[in-house]
């Protein structure tokens, strides 16, 4: 059965079709053998959904849905899942950061006054005393980076150790609740 067939011939029988449209199909139905099987068919099954009766959910389905769902745990807030040390952390860590550069920058600055009152002093900097990579190259930055790549391994441990953790411990209650 080609769609169009069945879609014009269902506006057909529920009367979605113009005046036009319903004379082309019942020409076609007179006419054409292939749109008079499909007609039939479709008569057929308009016939079958008519007389069947939809089943009515019992009056307490609404409660007993609501009771099954009350059986199951709310989950907490979001609030429990964020570690709040951690953004902390995380914060002060940047904010040593910025900090830090800011130190620096103002320690490697050099105030001059050329201008004759005092208060509109003018300031210069070394380009080359504040190159990047004399900083990349120094030993502290070197120990600072291998302690970080250090800790991060230690998190990384931490984390996949808890999720085994947790998956471990997840289908043992699941065991016991049912």
């Amino acid at each position: 059965m080609e769609p169009d067939i069945e879609q014009r011939l269902w506006d057909f029988i529920d009367g979605r079709c113009t005046l036009a449209e319903t004379a082309l199909i019942q020409a076609k139905l007179d006419q054409d053998l292939h749109w008079k099987q499909t007609y039939d068919e479709l008569i057929s099954v308009h016939g079958l959904l008519a007389t069947q009766e939809l089943e009515m959910p019992s009056l307490r389905f609404s409660k007993n849905v609501m009771e099954q769902i009350a059986g199951y745990h709310i989950a907490p807030a979001t609030r429990d899942y964020i570690n709040k040390n951690i953004i902390r952390a995380i914060g002060g860590f940047f904010l040593l950061t910025i900090a830090g550069i800011c130190v620096y920058l103002l320690a490697n600055l050099t105030w001059t006054s050329h201008v004759s009152p005092p208060r509109l002093a003018s300031f210069s900097t070394n380009i080359e005393k504040i190159s990047p990579g004399r900083i990349g190259n120094s030993g502290y930055v070197n120990i600072f980076i291998g302690i970080n790549a250090i800790l991060a391994l230690i998190l990384c441990d931490k984390y996949m150790h808890r999720n085994k953790n947790k998956a471990g411990t997840g289908s043992q209650s699941a065991g016991h609740s049912a």
